[in-house]
């Protein structure tokens, strides 16, 4: 052990000076085999997540152009007759009509609410962060923790106070609701201190602008991926919700799509022509969102690769 402790020490040179060691070997580069491997690894990790995610879309989409017979007749992913017009015509004129109403009030629930809900979080974030009052970060804290709480467990408490003020069974007892988003004031407040520098705020200030002009001229303008961002997740989110308007609603035409579609699906042991309808309302009821996304994807992912840097 003391020999080769005695190896490692750096003994002086003949001469006195110290003996320099000698330089590392220099890093091997990869091979080009290697880097090829490693890339196919990845890539084909990536297909079959692309792969299992994509699987119901394209089942769906397989399933929605096929008639009731060939729903049980054939495998999921083969075609039959093709059926997807003749099945488009009976879902939008069954019952005169019910699947056009609730997915305008899906629209309603989700385009309006969403509007709301992100100018509020985009002004409650702005305030957060460029303003100073007592109590911000302890309020902001409270604020967070409505991500703790999940949606469901706070459905029963606003369905009765929505009893108390007499609202429940109307639009107002599901847009009411939805304009509070502590995962967008969250968001807000990133964005706004990335966004907007507090020497243009004070620019506007000195040329005499007030506070509201501020925000919304100077401001939310700077704020636009923000607000894109906040109200595709806040649009999505509408779009999905099932057990609040469960819980609020009766009157079926007052159903948002998703909805109107469990209802469908509950009955399909006593009205089992109602599959194709089924399937075909589902596709179509999936189309805003990707429609959604795809035109918005640009700001969604700029915006959100913002925040995740601040």
């Amino acid at each position: 052990m003391s020999t080769l402790t005695a190896d490692k020490t750096t003994h002086p040179a003949p001469d006195g000076a110290p003996r320099r060691r000698p330089p590392h070997p220099p890093r091997r580069p990869r091979t080009g085999g290697r880097i090829l491997a490693s890339k196919a690894a990845v890539n084909g990790i990536l297909v079959l997540i692309a792969l299992y995610t994509l699987m119901p879309l394209t089942w769906l989409l397989f399933a929605a152009t096929k008639n009731n017979a060939d729903l049980f007749g054939r495998p999921g992913f083969t075609l039959g007759d093709f059926s997807l017009f003749a099945n488009l015509g009976d879902l939008f004129t069954y019952n005169d009509g019910i699947f056009g109403r609730w997915l305008l009030n899906s629209f309603v629930y989700s385009v309006l609410g969403s509007l709301a809900s992100t100018l509020l979080s985009l002004g409650a974030g702005y305030a957060f962060d460029k303003y100073d009052f007592r109590g911000k970060e302890k309020l902001y804290g409270f604020i967070l923790l409505g991500l703790l709480v999940p949606a469901t467990v706070i459905s029963l408490p606003m369905y009765l106070l929505a009893s108390k003020v007499g609202i429940v069974n109307s639009y107002w007892a599901i847009l009411i609701p939805g304009l509070v988003s502590p995962f967008g004031v969250y968001l807000s407040r990133i964005f706004a201190e990335g966004y907007v520098p507090g020497e243009t705020l004070e620019a506007a200030r000195m040329d005499g602008a007030g506070e509201l002009r501020i925000f919304g001229s100077v401001a939310l303008p700077m704020l636009a991926p923000a607000f894109v961002t906040v109200f595709l997740f806040s649009f999505t989110g509408s779009w999905n919700s099932f057990f609040l308007p469960l819980v609020m609603l009766n009157d079926h035409e007052l159903y948002p799509v998703g909805l109107g579609l469990f209802n469908w699906n509950a009955t399909l042991t006593q009205y089992p022509d109602q599959y194709a309808l089924l399937i075909t309302g589902s596709l179509v009821s999936v189309l805003p969102l990707a429609v959604a996304f795809l035109c918005l994807q640009r700001f969604w992912r700029s915006g959100l690769t913002a925040g995740a840097v601040k």
